[in-house]
């Protein structure tokens, strides 16, 4: 009877809207990603150092793991670098052999190393390194037994609700040119978690590559956005809408922050010790209750950014729920939409008695952009039936010529990789919700001893690799000095990129 008289009052509240009840969608995008002859070949480059058993297999979340890589990175002068997430950053010389340039994990003693984004995250340089010896790294720690106080945490809860801590944290080496680090760190910014795990942490760090001394972002550092898992992360606090869609928080924001101490830029002060770049949209707009460190928001796990080199577009890959992967184009100041929208769907944690694993179509005049919402829609999306979290993409103009005007990225767990063309991708950038541009998947290949094509998944590679099955792919993406693409996985420890087409004969990896 209960459940009978609350479909009337649905049914009643949705008639007074003026329209029927929309149905859930159970099945967001029919039409599934294909391959459409689009072939890639892929090369091994290095296996980084084994460091299973590093920790008990309780604190690991993948203790089978040859090496956890998530992010090869290279400098302007040659130098690559690449971290394992279980606590090393190594530098990759001429023969990209490997070396531990700096050992983040004993730094931090107390980093969380059980979840799926923990342990030594992420890193980046500073783009004027190779002068000021500086970069930058993200980890999570427990907040059980930390004696260090959180710069920022979620309004309405108190430090007792504290389960982990977020930091971003500069790095100064004394000798920039030197092969192993020696020298000094500061913390810029620690980040409260409430929910029971560590879902969703900040980890990705950016300076804007097309960004040149004298520009207004020049020097100024990208944060990843993250709903800090107030979406799924567990425990009483999680499923929690009121979190987002606010700009007086850091959660679901990319951060735009100058890592300089306001005692060095003489600028305002950030929650941290950092400045708020005065350009910042929400620093200038003379408004108290917004936070200046802001560059966009509504987003639940923009873990990854990139620009296109050529024009500076900047792109997010933004992890759904359970329904919508994302890539979006980003403009500073823009709402993005979690909780509240799901790829080019209402979510529907925004209706009675409704959850964040559910979607309605959008009103029609929306969709069709007849009429504005106020936020800002992806411009390619795919959803759980072909895949169940993005990972990084970029705009490629490299040396294959299958791939040039397409950007390139793929999903996290299944290890496919896809791509999209460029000019569709900004031509859907046009304000209209269900416009995206279409998404292909990539066939890789390697060459056998005989120099023959042999068709391969990712995670086949892996296997081979790791000589036993996999769960998850653990796919990640990057890119070189030169344009061409990584791709590593948290699961076997290589580093691989995609080449052209060999015929046969041995390509050099790409310095």
């Amino acid at each position: 009877m209960r459940t009978a008289l609350r479909l009337v009052m649905l049914l009643l509240l949705a008639l007074g809207a003026g329209g029927p009840i929309q149905a859930q969608i159970n099945n967001p995008i029919t039409a599934p990603v294909v391959k459409r002859g689009l072939s890639v070949e892929v090369k091994d480059v290095v296996r980084l150092p084994q460091t299973r058993g590093l920790r008990p297999p309780e604190q690991d979340v993948n203790p089978a793991g040859w090496a956890r890589v998530s992010y090869v990175r290279d400098l302007p002068d040659g130098r690559r670098f690449a971290n394992d997430s279980r606590g090393f950053l190594y530098l990759l010389d001429g023969n990209n052999q490997p070396s531990v340039y700096a050992n983040v994990g004993e730094a931090f003693p107390l980093s969380v190393y059980n979840r799926l984004a923990s342990g030594f995250i992420g890193f980046e340089f500073h783009p004027e390194f190779a002068k000021n010896g500086l970069f930058y790294t993200a980890h999570a720690e427990r907040a059980m037994g930390n004696p260090a106080t959180p710069h920022f945490i979620p309004p309405g809860f108190a430090p007792s609700d504290v389960t982990y801590h977020n930091i971003v944290t500069e790095w100064r080496a004394t000798n920039p040119a030197a092969t192993t680090f020696a020298g000094t760190r500061r913390e810029l910014l620690r980040v409260a978690h409430i929910v029971a795990n560590l879902t969703h942490p900040l980890g990705h760090l950016e300076f804007n590559p097309t960004s040149k001394p004298g520009a207004p972002d020049y020097g100024l550092l990208y944060v990843s956005g993250s709903d800090l898992g107030f979406s799924n992360g567990g425990g009483p606090h999680q499923n929690n809408p009121g979190q987002t869609q606010r700009l007086d928080t850091l959660v679901s924001a990319i951060l735009r922050i100058d890592p300089r101490s306001p005692s060095a830029s003489g600028g305002e002060k950030g929650l941290g010790d950092y400045t708020i770049p005065a350009v910042n949209k929400f620093a200038a707009d003379g408004d108290p209750k917004t936070f200046g460190e802001i560059y966009a928001y509504g987003f639940r796990n923009a873990h990854r950014l990139s620009w296109d080199l050529t024009d500076g577009t900047m792109f997010a890959s933004d992890i759904g729920m359970t329904n919508i992967e994302e890539i979006n184009i980003i403009r500073e100041g823009e709402n993005y939409g979690w909780m509240r929208r799901e790829g080019f769907f209402e979510n529907g944690i925004t209706r009675p008695a409704g959850a964040l694993d559910q979607l309605f179509p959008l009103p029609a005049e929306i969709l069709d952009g007849r009429k504005k919402d106020g936020f800002t829609y992806p411009v390619a999306i795919y959803d759980h039936n072909d895949g169940q979290a993005v990972t990084a993409g970029f705009a490629y103009y490299g040396r294959i010529e299958a791939l040039r005007g397409k950007f390139v990225f793929g999903d996290i767990v299944r290890g496919r990789l896809f791509a999209a063309d460029l000019a569709a991708m900004k031509k859907a950038d046009d304000g209209i919700p269900q416009t995206v541009a279409p998404v292909e998947e990539i066939q890789l290949y390697v060459r056998d001893a005989g120099g023959n094509r042999m068709y391969v998944t990712f995670r086949e590679l892996i296997e081979a690799t790791n000589g036993a099955t996999v769960t998850r792919a653990d796919l990640h993406l990057g890119r070189s000095r030169d344009g061409e693409l990584f791709i590593t996985s948290r699961q076997d420890g290589m580093i691989r990129m995609l080449v052209p087409d060999s015929t046969g004969t041995a390509t050099s990896a790409a310095r």
